[in-house]
């Protein structure tokens, strides 16, 4: 096996990612502007898309998951009267109405899509169809019927009216939820069709984009990238969100060995909000984030240690 080239480096960096290049390629980027041996991302964003992207280094790539599990927000401007292949501006029209809805009419048909509800995938995305990647088919001209999925929206929105062929709306949602989707079906439950113009995502997880450096000036030289490293957010960062549990020393030591402990034991620690049917807790030995815990049936189970 060929050794992975590069220096070791563990935490996060919050990229202000921008339009026109893929969530890959900007990992690929800072991977290389950091000399870093190991990196990933918290959540694909669409090349026309711009805003939070968080690049995991070394010990954080095994904190993604948790992150990607973690609610988006996103801002984005839907066009009507044009529908396009990729549901976004980068797509080529494929049907077109006269129909500009009111102010009225959209605040009407958002509650339909908020909370839990069912969602088409775009099929310019990543959504595996027999194996093949559904973008993939796309592009072949034989797009695939893509089943309705469940999807989260906590909040959707209407934000500003520039003018009659545009509207700009604000979304909190969960893991996999498509803004273009939303953008597609509201425009169709509308009378007419449309697509996302523009799209940032504002937040993901506990990572907003207070936190993001833009790709330009991570990489713009070999001088100011090379000092990255000290702008790193902690691997525990990802896990902020998630409820913390205090350990004893014995404790500590017991559930970074991999043994389960009884929740009476616990009694009164528990987070109130930690589900205790299921749920995760982050382990604190001290200060220091042990880990990751599951509470199921009276006790709580190791499922992922970071030391």
């Amino acid at each position: 096996m060929r050794k992975r080239r590069g220096r070791k480096l563990d935490g996060w960096l919050i990229v202000d990612k921008p339009a026109g290049i893929t969530s890959t390629s900007v990992v690929n980027r800072v991977r290389h502007a950091l000399g870093a041996e190991k990196a990933g991302h918290g959540g694909t964003l669409d090349p026309l898309a711009t805003g939070v992207l968080p690049v995991a280094f070394g010990a954080a790539t095994k904190t993604v998951p948790y992150v990607m599990d973690g609610a988006k927000h996103y801002r984005f401007t839907l066009r009507f009267g044009e529908a396009r292949d990729t549901d976004d501006a980068d797509g080529q029209v494929t049907a077109t109405s006269a129909v500009r809805p009111n102010e009225a009419a959209i605040l009407a048909a958002l509650p339909a899509f908020r909370g839990e509800i069912m969602q088409v995938p775009p099929s310019f995305s990543a959504v595996k169809v027999a194996g093949a990647r559904a973008y993939d088919l796309a592009r072949g001209g034989e797009p695939a019927v893509l089943a309705p999925r469940p999807a989260r929206v906590e909040r959707f929105a209407l934000i500003a009216l520039p003018d009659e062929e545009t509207a700009e709306f604000e979304v909190v949602s969960g893991k996999g939820v498509y803004m273009r989707s939303l953008a597609r079906d509201l425009a169709l439950a509308l009378g007419t069709f449309g697509h996302i113009t523009a799209l940032r995502r504002l937040r993901v997880g506990p990572f907003s984009e207070e936190q993001a450096i833009p790709l330009d000036k991570i990489d713009a030289g070999e001088d100011s990238t090379r000092a990255f490293p000290e702008f790193l957010l902690p691997v525990a960062t990802a896990l902020a969100d998630i409820p913390a549990l205090a350990l004893t020393e014995a404790e500590a030591a017991g559930l970074a060995q991999g043994q389960a402990l009884s929740l009476v034991a616990l009694m009164g620690r528990i987070p109130e909000c930690a589900n205790p049917a299921g749920g995760l807790v982050r382990a604190m030995a001290g200060r220091q984030v042990l880990g990751l815990g599951r509470l199921v049936d009276g006790w709580l189970r190791p499922e992922r240690l970071l030391v």
